[in-house]
């Protein structure tokens, strides 16, 4: 404070006293004062600077805020959401998770004209969450196949379909399962002109939402009998921490190339990374060691999750 004299400290002191006390408007205060808006704009920047002024921001989403900034600053991510927790676990985290995702795309869709979609609970939470909308120029896209009996409802082309119902839109469907038998049956499908459409789109879609699994607790792809016993302790050999639409990886982010990867069809996770927007939507603390390997393959531009997960990724870069 020792280079401001009295009079200046005065100054200081009287317009950030009108500005943030009187609510007074910097215009308003420069009209006053008798001087021009940007001197004004200045000297409260210095009574900021001379700690004349100190903002406390006093609100209970004061600490997620933080979190999303820090992870934002970290691994250089555009845009950060995270969902207080307030004592909420298991389905009614999902749920808030998969709201505040649905609330997310809905206010960014300036220019979007394709969105491409993966599997999973709390992905089919966003769309369940969806408000109805009129977008009718924008197509939806599965990211990858999904046929069967089981949980049909958490599937890519129900998803995609249930979208394209909120946003009174059209999709596209991916005639095939997400993982078959043999290589040599997948390559016959990827070789049939419908599939090689969609997959096309799917590539180049404006926005892909995906979700995070991690194969060893909690899985879905356990739940839905993708994965056997002698597939989990091969995963494990192999490094594996997560997977994305069925496309596994290590912890470093590197996609692991086995016999699994080569029977899945749907976009890999180097064709994910071309696409614009990834955004992630991912809920529960298991899932941390899984995230923070997709982070570090930058394979997500926005992610959306739950302040327990947040901080424990944190806590787990600043060990």
């Amino acid at each position: 404070m020792a280079n401001v004299d009295w009079q200046e400290k005065r100054q200081l002191v009287k317009v950030s006293s009108m500005y943030y006390n009187d609510g007074w408007t910097q215009a308003q205060i420069a009209e006053k004062l008798g001087v021009s808006r940007p001197v004004i704009s200045k000297l409260l920047q210095k009574a900021k600077d001379e700690g004349i002024v100190k903002v406390y921001i006093k609100d209970e989403s004061v600490h997620t805020v933080e979190l999303e900034r820090k992870l934002e600053r970290y691994f250089g991510l555009n845009d950060v959401v995270v969902v207080p927790n307030n004592g909420l676990t298991g389905e009614m985290a999902k749920r808030e998770v998969g709201q505040a995702g649905a609330n997310y795309i809905s206010n960014n869709m300036k220019d979007v004209k394709s969105i491409g979609i993966s599997w999973g609970e709390t992905l089919s939470n966003l769309v369940l969450e969806y408000p109805y909308e009129r977008r009718e120029e924008v197509m939806v896209v599965p990211l990858e196949g999904g046929m069967g009996v089981r949980q049909v409802q958490i599937h890519a082309n129900q998803l995609a379909s249930e979208l394209a119902k909120k946003l009174h839109s059209t999709c596209t469907y991916l005639y095939a399962p997400a993982i078959v038998e043999t290589e040599e049956l997948k390559d016959r499908l990827m070789g049939m002109q419908d599939v090689q459409t969609v997959l096309e789109s799917g590539r180049n879609v404006d926005i892909a939402l995906i979700g995070i699994g991690n194969p060893f607790t909690d899985s879905t792809l356990m739940k839905l009998g993708y994965l056997q016993e002698e597939d989990l302790l091969h995963l494990r050999e192999v490094g594996t921490v997560g997977d994305i639409g069925f496309r596994f990886f290590d912890e470093d982010g590197q996609p692991i190339h086995d016999t699994l990867n080569t029977k899945v069809i749907g976009i890999t996770l180097e064709e994910l990374k071309s696409v614009k927007k990834v955004i992630a939507v991912v809920e529960g603390t298991h899932k941390v060691e899984s995230i923070l390997g997709a982070l570090k393959g930058k394979f997500i531009d926005v992610l959306i999750t739950d302040e327990l997960t947040a901080s424990t990724i944190l806590k787990k870069v600043n060990h």
